[in-house]
């Protein structure tokens, strides 16, 4: 027995409560991250032409290092009412922040801090790459779940 049209508006689909969270990310995101640390401390950027470029091996220790420290230190800011967007802008500040603490620790001719436009541009760069990666991420595992 077919259903007549008002048969059918007056019955609600389902629909399946999704909730979304970005936050923890997964482990390739977060390898994904210490991939362009390396490249970021290894090759010419904005940042070398300052402090100068980290051999592989060592800016490979450095970023691994610097990711780790930087999602504890978000992590510690998770709350469970959080889809997360709060705690990824936490984790991508202290990645700024511990990279560019790292390369002006080892800078042989240490300047006294980089300039406000200089800080500005690198937090600005590294947040969008962060934030781009974590979408990616989020779109994939969206698309993965639907």
């Amino acid at each position: 027995m077919e259903e007549t049209p008002q048969e059918q508006k007056k019955s609600d689909p389902v629909t399946p409560s999704v909730t979304f969270s970005i936050w923890p990310p997964s482990q390739r995101t977060r390898d994904a991250v210490v991939t362009r640390l390396i490249e970021t401390l290894s090759t010419p950027s904005v940042l070398s032409k300052r402090y100068g470029t980290i051999p592989p091996h060592e800016a490979a220790s450095n970023a691994r290092l610097i990711e780790e420290e930087a999602f504890a230190a978000a992590g510690g800011t998770a709350s469970a009412d959080d889809d997360g967007f709060e705690i990824l802008q936490i984790y991508s500040k202290e990645v700024s922040k511990r990279m560019l603490e790292c390369v002006k620790s080892r800078s042989p001719s240490t300047t006294p801090s980089a300039t406000r436009a200089e800080s500005a541009d690198l937090n600005h760069s590294s947040e969008v790459s962060n934030a781009a990666t974590a979408s990616e991420e989020a779109a994939s595992t969206v698309g993965l779940e639907a």
